[in-house]
């Protein structure tokens, strides 16, 4: 007799279970894909374990939505002024809902490009991000037969509207209940999505940075009105004995960011590899045409890049050169609290003075700085009154913002760089110009 259900071994979350129905979508050429998209980019040239893809983080994904979502639909947990905000939640209806949150997680990065996030913003069409292609990809004919073979039935523009979220979905109205069951995907604060990639990039990269208590944090989480927020509108908060529990991801996050996401090398290769593909992808820009799109995956990069790496006259041959050589741009300078006594914005002005000397060919500057203030979710108190977090915890307040700013320059000038800085900053602050003046 053949087999309904299947265990996929996972290093984060042991046994990942699938039935057949579902195994229908991780045979199905979008998912498949992921197999060839790294997860990290290029981080492995940095931490060389990193080298994990996105397909076994979709598995862990749906993993983790599915026991949110018992968590959180267990009638016993659900709060009496939500109760009747959601349909979705009744029990007649938790069996479909269960179906579509799995395969929206299961779905919900298969528009990614190649190499993940690296210079996504930069290298599609105004309009276009990996969550457009996840929709476009979910609606598409090449996943049609796959929905047609799910029993029972599910909509596919319910597990569209789930994979994204709202926010990258804006010309189609989200139920409540389907607004609240996408935040346990792609929420930015409890999201599926978030806690496994924490946890899976912080085993792989070999660093503790993204390990917390993700069992408890599950256990505790609670769909809730937003209390004193003056609305009953439905979110997904945590009761207040879980309140550590989210001060640890947050600050799992934060740190994963500063120590491994925004290392400086590892930003140096994104850079590069940028700037590779700008040269190398036909008009600059990776394809939206669904077809072109399944077409390209880390391989076809890799491939062009060492051919360009070896070829003093491909093109996009520099950029690629400094990856396979690992002559990557080196940091020259990064932030320093005591140079604001000498301009407000000491890393634009040194910067451009370094521009301006050593010349746009050999000098880049990395700056960002995250958007947004910290994460406000509801608290189920424990007299079962509700309040915002950043009322509950001090903790959540005081957890800084992601920024990096970095001046890098070519490794052959890196050195005489330094120097120049060095016997140079003092001058240079004092005399650059100010946005006031």
């Amino acid at each position: 007799m053949l087999k309904s259900t299947h265990e996929i071994r996972d290093p984060i979350h042991g046994f990942i279970r699938i039935d057949s129905t579902e195994r229908t979508i991780v045979d199905s050429l979008p998912f498949q894909r992921l197999r060839h998209i790294h997860q990290l980019a290029l981080s492995y040239l940095v931490y060389p374990g990193a080298t994990h893809r996105r397909f076994e983080h979709s598995l862990g994904v749906m993993e983790l939505a599915t026991r949110i979502f018992d968590v959180v639909t267990n009638p016993e947990n659900v709060h009496l002024d939500v109760r009747d905000l959601i349909p979705e939640i009744r029990d007649h209806d938790r069996g479909y809902w269960r179906n579509v949150i799995r395969a929206a997680a299961l779905c919900h990065d298969i528009g990614h490009l190649a190499f993940s996030h690296a210079a996504e913003k930069d290298l599609l069409p105004q309009g276009w991000n990996h969550e457009r292609l996840t929709r476009e990809l979910i609606l598409s004919d090449y996943m049609e037969d796959v929905w047609k073979k799910i029993i029972p039935p599910v909509d596919p523009k319910h597990i569209a509207k789930l994979a994204v979220g709202p926010k990258h979905y804006p010309d189609e109205r989200f139920s409540d209940g389907e607004a609240v069951l996408s935040e346990i995907i792609v929420g930015d604060a409890f999201g599926a999505d978030r806690i496994d990639y924490l946890l899976r990039d912080s085993h792989h990269a070999g660093v503790a940075y993204g390990r917390f208590d993700h069992q408890r944090l599950i256990d505790t989480l609670r769909i809730l009105p937003r209390g004193d927020y003056g609305s009953r509108e439905p979110a997904l908060g945590i009761e207040e004995g879980g309140v550590h529990s989210a001060e640890a991801l947050l600050l799992a996050r934060y740190f994963m960011y500063t120590q491994v996401y925004f290392h400086p090398v590892r930003r140096a290769y994104d850079l590069h590899l940028k700037e590779f593909l700008q040269a190398w992808l036909p008009a600059g820009r990776f394809p939206t045409d669904l077809s072109q799109h399944l077409e390209t995956t880390d391989n076809e990069v890799t491939s062009g890049l060492l051919e360009a790496a070896r070829g003093s006259q491909s093109t996009g041959h520099e950029s690629a050169r400094r990856i396979a050589a690992r002559q990557h741009f080196k940091v020259a300078y990064e932030r320093n609290p005591n140079d604001l006594n000498l301009h407000p914005d000491p890393r634009k002005a040194l910067y451009e003075a370094t521009l301006e000397h050593f010349g746009s060919t050999r000098v880049r500057r990395d700056a960002y700085t995250e958007k947004g203030r910290a994460l406000d979710f509801p608290v189920l108190l424990r007299d079962r009154g509700i309040a915002p977090s950043l009322r509950v915890s001090e903790a959540l307040n005081r957890i800084p913002v992601v920024a990096v700013d970095y001046i890098l320059v070519a490794p052959e000038i890196h050195e005489e760089v330094m120097e120049w800085i060095k016997g140079n900053r003092e001058m240079t602050l004092r005399q650059a110009p100010r946005e006031e003046d």
